[in-house]
């Protein structure tokens, strides 16, 4: 405005008969046009669609509802945190891909803040790398406010995330609402962070009964497929391939109901951890407090575990343990190739057993031995030859080769 004012005075007074005025003016009017010009790109860099196909870098912290674009493609190259209250949406189709990075490259919904992450068949969402061989990213990590193992009287406990310990989960609210997962494609995760603790494709920290968890495909990890610490949410059409460690993990009080779950171990993928299983079931935080509150007390309804990989040896393909309570039905578990297990289903551990009131209906495949049980607590275990497992037809979306 002052500008435009001086502008027209000058005109005004001196009728254009000063060249110099002339050259005021004109330097005048350049430098409104660019103040327009900078005006322009900030309001498009904040506000709205930045073009297809663009490539944008995802890190740090969002602190405001934010929804990403459909049909760009999206680089994490840092520790993205979605914060308490806050909802990150992405849309069906688009494809995030993670800079090779290890513990210092990862997603994580923080207690309070949400994910919508709804796929289609069509248009999965997924969730990728830039290092398919290693591994080399940290997954996708979601904290809740569910109730999780400890030593309350109340029931009510926290503990620290792995990764970052000073960011808390579990908390008191089982029908907490953490988001939506669903037709969602997680792959080449994986990152140690020390001897104890690493990195999974999917980790659920004290998640609630209100997240919804469906038709996830977890592939080529470099540990668990996925892994429950406490909480309550239910998931169904889990499919994990070619985990590392385990493919289904379940601690620190995990009490939901897991249904359709296929896991498989290829002939060709041969990486390994000292003691993969199929199902790894604790009580507690790794039996380190037996005496905790809100143990584990799950069910799994239709599972398949297969091992394949050539010369692989998983510890167990069912193993329940430290205080759990499971109820496993429908499960066909195998080993086929020169895979083998150690134990078909162990139910005991130095640090404590499954409890008494586990049950599994099994069938056991390939070159399993159905007769290799370890049944100290006096488990309901029925295995017979009827069972088939998961229904692999959820998982056509995929277009992976059953």
């Amino acid at each position: 405005m002052v500008i435009k004012e001086l502008i027209c005075t000058n005109i005004q007074t001196e009728n254009f008969k000063n060249k110099k005025m002339k050259k005021f003016i004109l330097s005048a009017l350049t430098i409104a046009a660019l103040s327009i010009t900078s005006c322009s790109t900030d309001d498009d860099v904040s506000g709205g669609n930045q073009g297809n196909n663009e490539e944008l870098s995802l890190s740090g912290n969002i602190t405001e509802n934010r929804t990403l674009v459909a049909g760009n493609s999206y680089v994490l190259n840092g520790p993205l945190f979605v914060k308490n209250g806050v909802t990150l949406t992405i849309p069906a189709g688009t494809v995030i891909t993670a800079q090779a990075g290890g513990t210092d490259v990862y997603l994580m919904v923080e207690r309070g803040g949400r994910i919508i992450a709804d796929g289609e068949p069509n248009a999965p969402i997924r969730f990728t790398a830039s290092s398919q061989s290693p591994a080399a990213w940290g997954g996708l990590i979601i904290n809740g406010n569910a109730f999780i193992s400890g030593q309350n009287p109340q029931g009510q406990n926290e503990a620290g995330t792995e990764v970052n310990t000073g960011v808390l989960f579990g908390g008191d609210n089982d029908a907490d609402n953490s988001g939506v997962l669903d037709h969602v494609i997680i792959e080449y995760t994986g990152a140690r962070i020390d001897g104890s603790a690493e990195h999974n494709g999917l980790t659920l920290n004290g998640v609630g009964s209100g997240t919804t968890l469906s038709n996830i495909w977890i592939a080529n990890g470099d540990d668990d497929g996925i892994e429950f610490f406490g909480g309550s949410v239910n998931a169904s059409n889990i499919f994990v391939l070619n985990a590392k460690d385990d493919m289904f993990d379940f601690t620190q009080g995990y009490r939901g109901t897991c249904t359709n779950l296929y896991g498989i171990r290829q002939a060709d993928y041969t990486a390994v951890t000292s003691d993969p299983r199929g199902i790894e079931a604790d009580g507690n935080l790794d039996g380190n407090s037996p005496s905790d509150n809100t143990q584990s007390d799950f069910t799994v309804n239709n599972i398949t575990i297969i091992n394949s990989g050539n010369n692989v040896e998983f510890s167990d393909l069912i193993k329940v343990r430290r205080g759990a309570t499971a109820r496993i039905t429908n499960a066909l578990a195998g080993t086929f190739g020169t895979a083998i297990a150690s134990d078909f289903i162990d139910l005991e551990d130095s640090r404590g057993n499954a409890t008494a009131s586990t049950s599994i209906d099994a069938t056991a495949n390939g070159t399993a031995d159905e007769t290799d049980i370890k049944n100290a607590p006096g488990a309901t275990v029925n295995i017979s030859a009827n069972n088939t497992g998961a229904d692999a037809t959820a998982f056509s979306w995929t277009g992976y080769n059953f």
